[in-house]
């Protein structure tokens, strides 16, 4: 866990600031603003890979969500584990995986997560908890609960997270899952990430509640619905809800309002939303752009350590996709190995 917070001074952080700048001390904070800009270039460089041919199929991109990737795993270990989504790059670097091996598993190569068999949508690693991705919507609230029973049988002490969409809460799979960690009081956290489309349709036409987060009453759950562009929030909201689980409590379902800039999957036209509001939200409501002014105001960094970490970034990046390009194919001879883990 992070050292006690300290203000800009030195001094022990006040009891007026928010629980982030209370909770984690200036080390930390700094590697999350770093992990944030590292889910954003590496989505800009799979973005631009993809355009020169060097990665084929489609993927889904999460640029503007950083902050509820970054926010929840913050209070997350190495045991806690969590399951992602389709668009779940930025989960799994916010769990600490190496962008080297991520970008290898983009190109098909054997140094990627799965040996080049999982692509985009199917990153697994889990030495840091990551149980992988998954193509089908709310695919993984299922497996999250059935990780949550193994933690609480085996008395491991472990939270798994549930990241999904707004599109699968309307999935059978959401209500039975939900139900079921309820009744067993599971410690399990479900974390809905509300960008506002499925695909290209709006929540507000798909959804009949105003906010999902209102469905947790019916399993007698708590409901939090946080900013999902503010890591302070979703950082906030993710404690309590971690904790509750820790203690025995049961499961908590997080709402994160957040907004994707791009469309669903590379292609994506974005018909059904207007330029303007695209532009607003990257303009006003940036996660990133917040952040980096938070931590400026309360001293605990400035404009020459925020371009450092910009820079070391993008060298990360640049090593990474060098990586990949270098690495070599999976050879046809072992096309059927490393596909179910008894063969790894």
């Amino acid at each position: 866990m992070a050292g006690k917070a300290k203000n800009g001074a030195g001094e022990p952080a006040g009891a007026n600031q928010p629980f982030l700048y209370r909770h984690y001390d200036h080390k930390t904070l700094r590697d999350a603003l770093r992990k944030m800009y590292l889910i954003r270039q590496f989505e800009e460089g799979a973005e631009e890979s993809y355009m020169r041919g060097l990665i084929h199929g489609t993927m889904h991109l999460s640029i503007g969500q950083e902050a509820s990737a970054v926010g929840i795993c913050l209070g997350l270990s190495d045991d806690d584990q969590i399951t992602s989504t389709h668009r779940g790059h930025g989960h799994s670097i916010a769990k600490g995986a190496e962008v080297s091996r991520m970008f290898a598993e983009f190109f098909g190569k054997t140094t990627g997560y799965c040996r080049g068999r999982g692509g985009s949508m199917h990153i697994a690693d889990v030495s840091k908890g990551n149980l992988g991705a998954n193509g089908i919507v709310g695919g993984g609230i299922p497996i999250a609960v059935g990780a949550a029973l193994t933690a609480k049988k085996l008395k491991t002490g472990r939270v798994v997270v549930s990241f999904f969409g707004d599109g699968a809460n309307n999935e059978g799979a959401f209500h039975e899952a939900l139900n079921m960690a309820a009744i067993w009081k599971l410690p399990v956290v479900f974390v809905c990430e509300n960008n506002g489309y499925g695909m290209s349709t709006s929540v507000a036409r798909a959804t009949a509640v105003a906010n999902i987060a209102d469905r947790a009453a019916a399993y007698a759950m708590p409901g939090v619905i946080v900013d999902g562009n503010s890591v302070a929030d979703v950082a906030e909201a993710a404690h309590e809800a971690i904790e509750r689980a820790r203690r025995g409590d049961g499961p908590t379902l997080i709402e994160c309002k957040t907004y994707r800039y791009r469309g669903h999957s590379k292609s994506d036209r974005n018909r059904y939303r207007t330029k303007e509001e695209i532009e607003e939200w990257m303009s006003e409501r940036d996660p990133i752009e917040h952040f980096e002014e938070e931590l400026v105001a309360f001293g605990i960094i400035d404009a020459a350590g925020i371009e450092a970490i910009r820079e070391d970034v993008r060298r990360e990046i640049a090593a990474g996709i060098a990586f990949a390009k270098e690495s070599p194919m999976p050879e046809v001879a072992n096309l059927e190995k490393y596909v179910y883990t008894e063969q790894a």
